[in-house]
């Protein structure tokens, strides 16, 4: 066990995928203002030093520049808001690198999707 963790931290520290720049500020963007694609929905979102997104972008060989970031966790697009029954109970965000097929999207701002 301490090997794969051995390995996943060393992936971490080598590869090169990702490179998003951190956001600043804690109050949430206007769901329009999110230029990079759909808004997503996370179940849950971290910084890339915590214990989850660690262990997932360590997995997946993704490399951030700044342990910062925000990283959200198992997410999926919200396509049209506002219509319907489409919504997110859990953290709506925009992100930056959403490449991960919804394990992880990396460089995450949260939405408020009333705006």
């Amino acid at each position: 066990m301490q090997f794969k963790l051995s390995v996943a931290t060393l992936a971490l520290a080598t590869l090169a995928a990702a490179t998003p720049t951190r956001r600043t500020g804690g109050s949430p963007i206007p769901a329009s203002q999110c230029t990079t694609g759909p808004v997503q929905c996370c179940n849950s979102t971290e910084a890339a030093s915590g214990p989850t997104a660690s262990k997932l972008l360590g997995l997946l060989g993704v490399v951030v520049q700044d342990l910062n970031v925000i990283v959200g966790i198992t997410c999926t697009p919200i396509t049209v808001i506002g219509v319907g029954g489409d919504s997110c109970t859990s953290q709506a965000v925009c992100c930056e690198d959403n490449s991960f097929h919804g394990v992880v999207a990396v460089g995450c701002t949260p939405v408020n999707l009333s705006l």
